[in-house]
């Protein structure tokens, strides 16, 4: 057989140890336990008073054992929910990121109307130039009424891309304190692992 590593016996203690409670030792007990009363040639009372004992060590050991596998479901469903939570957060970034593009389109199209707008002030001081001033009174007040309808938009897609640029600052925050609390999480499983590991050593 080949040298055993480090890592293959503290699999193996964790295997049989459960959660550190000292399963190991107590299997151990059971076992040499068990030979004693194959072997005992003592009175019927204390074979059974033995064999009560052997049942309680043993019931001790279930109970570990059990635990740890609720424990070991738990941690399957966390990481399932940690899953769906990334996914989640994924769908919200592309989300955000179609919205933002669409925001810059809107803007866009804003600074079209805007340069429109230059230029239909610029054809109003030619019109005013005409003789006719109640048409151009009445030109000059549709292009006044169109410019607050053009700064009215101005505002709302402004208002609109702050907005989206604060949700997307949201998003990338959760993502990193999501990213934070999976590595702290892995970092106390990895500290109680090697916790066990030496108390097991000792």
């Amino acid at each position: 057989m080949g040298a055993v590593t480090d890592d293959e016996v503290i699999r193996k203690r964790l295997l049989i140890d459960g959660d550190g409670a000292g399963d190991d030792r107590r299997i151990n007990v059971l076992l040499k336990s068990f030979t004693k009363w194959c072997n005992s040639t003592g009175s019927p009372e204390e074979g059974f008073t033995q064999y009560q004992r052997m049942l309680g060590t043993l019931a001790q050991c279930e109970f570990s054992m059990g635990k740890t596998l609720l424990v070991y479901d738990m941690n399957l469903r966390e990481m399932e929910n940690y899953e769906k939570i990334y996914t989640d957060i994924e769908q919200n970034i592309t989300s955000a990121h179609d919205k933002i593009s669409e925001c810059k389109k809107e803007i866009q199209r804003a600074k079209r109307i805007r340069k429109n707008r230059q230029e239909y002030d610029a054809l109003a001081k030619v019109i005013q130039q005409h003789p006719d001033r109640h048409e151009t009174l009445k030109q000059l007040e549709a292009l006044d009424k169109e410019l607050q309808q053009l700064s009215h938009i101005k505002e709302n897609v402004e208002d609109k891309l702050e907005l989206r640029k604060k949700q997307f600052h949201v998003l990338l925050s959760t993502i990193q304190e999501l990213q934070q609390t999976l590595e702290n999480d892995e970092k106390s499983e990895n500290d109680d692992t090697q916790e066990s590991s030496m108390e097991n050593g000792e």
